[in-house]
């Protein structure tokens, strides 16, 4: 019943069977998750699709085109839901997190939009923390 975390649950099974691209209902938060995956590098690219459903409504995808190393180890070494619908997480921009010693990416969803960690810091921003990914 959690979006994001079907989200993320959907890359991270795609990057163990190391897949090249993985289809995930849209959203817009959705969206701006994955732009900040690429933003930060962890993923190749990513695609809106969108198919015609019966009835004439249409439905979107988003494709999301996995990146991995030349000896093919995936990029993506962890990902990990923090804040989820049964608890909430909401800090302040002071007291987000750095995860793993700084070279984990915590995104957060803000009122100026999803942004990183590192970005929040910089706008002075706080907001719910969605996921880390290392």
């Amino acid at each position: 019943m959690d979006p994001i975390s079907d989200l993320l649950t959907r890359i991270r099974n795609s990057n163990v069977r190391q897949k090249d691209r993985v289809d995930v209902p849209m959203s817009k938060l959705k969206m701006e998750v994955v732009r900040v995956l690429k933003d930060e590098g962890f993923i190749a690219n990513f695609k809106s699709l969108y198919n015609a459903a019966p009835g004439g409504a249409k439905r979107g995808t988003i494709r999301v085109f996995l990146k991995y190393s030349p000896t093919k180890e995936a990029v993506i070494r962890g990902i990990k839901r923090v804040s989820r619908p049964g608890l909430r997480v909401y800090k302040s921009y002071k007291d987000i997190p750095r995860a793993r010693g700084g070279f984990a990416v915590t995104i957060l969803s803000t009122s100026q939009g999803v942004m990183t960690g590192r970005q929040a810091r910089e706008k002075k921003v706080g907001g719910e923390i969605l996921c880390q990914v290392w």
